[in-house]
């Protein structure tokens, strides 16, 4: 018992934090806005419409609808993750009801030049939720060998209004864990889920497949023809039951012409029946050989420079809430400040939630009761009136 103690607090002691930001006072001197556009929007300092505790809650807000964002903020020490975990956390409210936009981060290398960040500028991890239309995802980016490698298939994210903690673990095997509210909901090897290996095998290019490969598995049975006749069954016939009204008139009404009825001789166009070819020797599969640009890699996961985080996004509708922001090489530690911001704030900021919705919705149930009334009494009022008038038709003559 002592032993596991002891190895825990040891475990803790060599924990290192090399960013968190919780947005308190001073907050906008840690963070510079990139002056490479002058459009960028404005973010502003706001804990939203439901919170637990203000000054807890407050995070980095969108202010503008329909602008691009682009703020950076230096960590407290540059760092390599080799040989570490690496663990990437923060926390994300959409509380504009978001159609489209980006709610993600790029944690960099220390060389960024800060006033002159934006999109094409080279980061190493960019992780977090992008919303627009049908398309809701949560980007998982590595950049490996100057190229930005996404997930194979995508992650699901969260598009409600409520605050969301999203976290990213990698680890020295080379797995990782996406997690969203503290549940897993992507996890895997960086080899096996992303293209940033050449394959280790391709097709033979030396091989072809050969002239003389039958890969038809049905043919035309060669024995049947078309029966005689076949073409000459029409589709519709005139219906033999049809009789030329009595009160039709020639001269007046035209010529008559019995109407037509689908024939039930008529089956279609005629097609042969299939057989299985006697001569299928089944699907060719081209051989595979070792690709010789191939190249295996244990260190994929491993970046020799982290050195700032930043928000590049673009957002049509603005009032997205980034908060609670940690990188660290400890899972514990990402837990820890969890328990202490996110956690609290959550159960709290969805009660509230309800709430509101429970009174908007009463307040709309009443509003249409007396809105009905209202159309009701004009009803009434309308009935009674033709009423009177058809009792007294002549009263104003």
């Amino acid at each position: 018992m002592k032993v596991a103690l002891i190895v825990c607090a040891l475990s803790l002691v060599s924990a290192k934090i090399y960013f968190k930001e919780e947005f308190g006072a001073g907050w906008e001197d840690r963070w510079m806005v990139s002056e490479h556009d002058e459009s960028y929007g404005k973010l502003v300092a706001s804990a939203g419409e439901f919170f637990d505790d203000e000054a807890r809650d407050t995070g980095m807000k969108t202010s503008e609808d329909a602008r691009f964002y682009s703020v950076s903020s230096m960590l407290s020490e540059s760092f390599s993750n080799k040989d570490t975990d690496l663990v990437i956390q923060f926390s994300v409210k959409h509380e504009q009801k978001i159609d489209c936009g980006g709610g993600y981060l790029k944690i960099m290398p220390s060389t960024i030049d800060q006033k002159d960040f934006h999109g094409d500028t080279v980061y190493n991890v960019m992780f977090g939720p992008d919303i627009c239309g049908a398309t809701k995802r949560t980007h998982v980016i590595f950049n490996y060998n100057d190229d930005n490698h996404l997930r194979r298939s995508d992650v699901k994210c969260e598009s409600d209004e409520l605050t969301h903690l999203y976290t990213l673990i990698v680890k020295p095997d080379q797995s990782y864990d996406v997690q969203i509210d503290q549940k897993s909901v992507a996890s895997g090897n960086l080899v096996d889920d992303f293209d940033f290996l050449a394959p280790k095998e391709i097709e033979d290019p030396a091989t072809s497949k050969p002239t003389d490969w039958v890969d038809q598995a049905m043919i035309v049975d060669p024995t049947e023809t078309k029966p005689d006749g076949y073409d000459e069954i029409a589709e519709f016939v005139v219906d033999p039951e049809a009789e030329k009204p009595e009160d039709w008139d020639d001269e007046d009404d035209g010529e008559w012409e019995a109407p037509t009825i689908e024939n039930p001789e008529y089956k279609g166009e005629w097609t042969p029946a299939m057989i299985e070819n006697p001569d299928y020797v089944g699907e060719w599969v081209h051989p595979l050989v070792a690709n010789p640009d191939y190249q295996e890699d244990d260190q994929i996961y491993a970046f020799s420079d982290f050195g700032a985080v930043g928000l590049d996004i673009w957002q049509v509708k603005s009032g997205t809430i980034f908060d609670n922001i940690i990188i660290t090489d400890s899972i514990e530690e990402a837990e820890e400040f969890a328990a202490a911001t996110w956690a609290l704030q959550r159960p709290v900021e969805k009660k509230l939630a309800e709430e509101d919705r429970e009174t908007k919705k009463a307040e709309a149930d009443e509003e249409r009761a007396v809105r009905d009334a209202e159309i009701k009494a004009m009803e009434d009022e309308a009935s009674e009136s033709e009423e009177v008038i058809a009792a007294h038709p002549h009263d104003d003559l």
